[in-house]
């Protein structure tokens, strides 16, 4: 039987055929073109920590300067608005593990990301609690890492350590306060992440509190540097 791993080289070569673009339907493209990407997630000025919109001019928002965020960096690919979140339900609810593809190359084309990920040691999808695992089918945020930067992903090194109560409907502090305790480093493996930098990949991004969390963690365990790479932001903190 053919393994995930032993398959990789064939669905990275389906990843480049000309397709279909999602989004206008022009053939022969991407499936998510470029003129859709320009036009429907072109670059806008965000926070640096948390990848809020900004006003221009504005270097950092105030919720990040009045309480400064465990993340160096944070980068947003698109915000949260049509036709992204269609998308990405297909992606993450729907099983359509083929979305991987575009939509991190979607990640690539927003500001800072590629510097990013070349200068960083590793790269941490944000992992799912196991129950949420059996009924997707996979991890959508390791989907993506493994298109990002497929030879600096670990997928086992930050692990959820409990089921947590669904973030939605809770306010930002009652977020963090949820997901207390929610992550932690392979303890075996602690010393992996002394002085080095780490980029956490998640899909989506809303309050931040799961992404701050798990940095926390990644903080304490003497990584010298995290920042966060999202495809989407919402675009007022909850």
């Amino acid at each position: 039987m053919l393994t995930r791993r032993a398959l990789r080289p064939f669905t990275a070569l389906l990843d480049d055929l000309p397709s279909q673009c999602a989004v206008c339907r022009s053939w022969p493209a991407r499936p998510i073109c470029d003129a859709c990407v320009a036009r429907l997630a072109p670059p806008v000025a965000r926070c640096p920590t948390c990848a809020i919109p900004v006003p221009e001019g504005i270097t950092r928002c105030a919720e990040c300067v009045a309480n400064p965020p465990p993340l160096d960096a944070c980068m947003a690919a698109c915000a949260y608005e049509w036709p992204w979140p269609e998308y990405i339900a297909q992606f993450k609810f729907h099983g359509d593990a083929g979305w991987a593809a575009p939509l991190a190359t979607l990640m690539r084309s927003a500001p800072w990301v590629e510097p990013a990920l070349e200068q960083c040691d590793l790269v941490l999808p944000m992992p799912l609690a196991l129950e949420r695992l059996r009924e997707r089918g996979f991890n959508q945020a390791l989907e993506l890492a493994r298109r990002l930067a497929p030879g600096k992903v670990d997928a086992t090194l930050l692990l959820r350590t409990r089921e947590t109560t669904a973030q939605s409907g809770l306010l930002r502090a009652e977020r963090l306060l949820n997901l207390r305790g929610a992550f932690a480093i392979e303890p075996l493996r602690a010393d992996e992440v002394r002085g080095r930098r780490v980029v956490l990949v998640d899909d989506v991004m809303t309050s931040g509190a799961s992404l701050f969390s798990a940095a926390r963690v990644l903080r304490d365990g003497g990584a010298s540097h995290v920042s966060a790479i999202v495809l989407a932001r919402t675009g007022a903190p909850q």
